[in-house]
């Protein structure tokens, strides 16, 4: 057997033919930003829109699994977002291109980059094994479109077929330690992903995974999320789940954040007349059977963060979009290679030269951020 290497990657993204998604998201942006941010393996996203595939054809070189852009260096893998009969969102990876057009056919076309099935996640996870692919709920904790927002439990959204599903898409505002205290995931692996809708800095890899495997193909990646023949996930990178628009239970209109309780007293109605949206933090308390995380011995290091460019934003007191920002960004990359050898890699005294912005890296690596929480559709802060 060859030596495992470690590959970064952010396998859940969307294309310019997702509603709501920037029309920048297309290939040669992607593929730029994955290499500034030191990404090896992207998600394609979208992979059941024809057009998009007719795009990954054109401008990536295919053979089989592997799928490459020769100008980056950036490896490939096909992925795609279903929306099932129950507004529940399932994350799918497979094998070739073949597998998507032929699952496309299955699921009906559709010119839209996520699209929604008439079927129940029983039905879409039998299709998938047929396909020899991997599924999982996407975002999984999400107040809106996700497996815990319709169902108390796995099993009761998938039945039977749970068997088949191997991993759990964390999502923005839930991290490793509170998804550990539900003994029903202990067997799941955790994976981070940025569910990127634009290629801007921020966005795209904001959550990554590094996966210890021989090469970046369909079958290690499965292999790693099954946890066979040593491949395995060996980090995961999210936004510290504060950071996350629905980590605390808040107002959808004007954001007021308020207790379980208070909620329930007003009928989860705001006094703005807005809805009142029951958040992660909330929602993990209703489902957790566990008091304190117990996490499996499987379980890899989780680190809670944010960007880099969001860091330097508010060391700068500046705006994401500041060209000062922006500028500053590109200064630290040109000199450590990549943004992920900088929040994960870099040993601390590397990064001494960065003054405030190597002390932020320490807290984040060391899970004492300080932040003030998000909610209601609201991103949390830094403080």
């Amino acid at each position: 057997m060859a030596d495992l290497e470690e590959f970064f990657s952010d396998l859940h993204i969307h294309s310019a033919y997702s509603k709501a998604t920037s029309p920048e998201m297309r290939i040669e942006n992607i593929s730029r930003i994955a290499k500034m941010k030191g990404l090896d393996l992207m998600g394609t996203g979208d992979c059941l829109n024809q057009k998009w595939i007719e795009e990954i054809k054109s401008k990536l070189e295919v053979s089989g699994e592997e799928i490459r852009d020769p100008k980056y260096g950036v490896n490939y893998i096909l992925t795609v977002e279903v929306e099932d009969i129950n507004r529940v969102h399932h994350l799918i990876i497979l094998p070739e291109i073949s597998s998507a057009q032929s699952m496309a056919e299955e699921f009906g076309s559709s010119d839209e980059g996520r699209p929604k099935v008439k079927m129940g996640a029983p039905e879409i996870v039998e299709i998938v094994k047929e396909f020899e692919g991997e599924i999982g709920p996407s975002h999984a904790f999400t107040p809106w479109t996700s497996v815990y927002k319709e169902f108390n439990s796995l099993r009761d959204c998938y039945q039977e077929e749970l068997r088949n599903v191997n991993f759990v898409e964390l999502g923005l505002s839930a991290s490793t330690e509170m998804a550990d205290r539900i003994s029903e995931l202990s067997r799941f692996t955790f994976l981070s992903n940025s569910d990127a809708h634009s290629p801007k800095a921020d966005k795209l890899g904001r959550e990554f995974n590094s996966f210890l495997i021989e090469e970046p193909t369909f079958k290690e990646v499965s292999m790693a999320i099954k946890r066979k023949n040593k491949r395995k996930v060996g980090l995961n990178f999210g936004l510290d789940p504060r950071i996350g628009k629905y980590f605390l239970t808040a107002c959808v209109r004007c954001h007021k954040r308020y207790s379980r309780e208070e909620a329930e007293s007003v009928n989860w109605k705001c006094k703005c007349g807005g809805r009142i949206k029951k958040g992660v933090k909330d929602r993990v308390d209703e489902l957790a059977d566990l008091t304190k995380p117990r996490s499996p011995k499987h379980r890899p290091p989780y680190i809670g963060g944010v960007p880099l460019i969001e860091a330097i934003s508010f060391l700068e007191g500046k705006s994401l979009s500041s060209r000062v920002v922006y500028t500053k960004w590109m200064e630290i990359l040109e000199k450590f290679g990549s943004e992920i050898e900088i929040l994960v890699k870099a040993d601390l005294s590397e990064l001494s030269s960065l003054g405030k912005l190597s002390k932020l890296i320490d807290d984040m690596r060391g899970g004492k951020l300080k932040v003030f929480p998000g909610g209601g559709g609201e991103y949390g802060k830094l403080l």
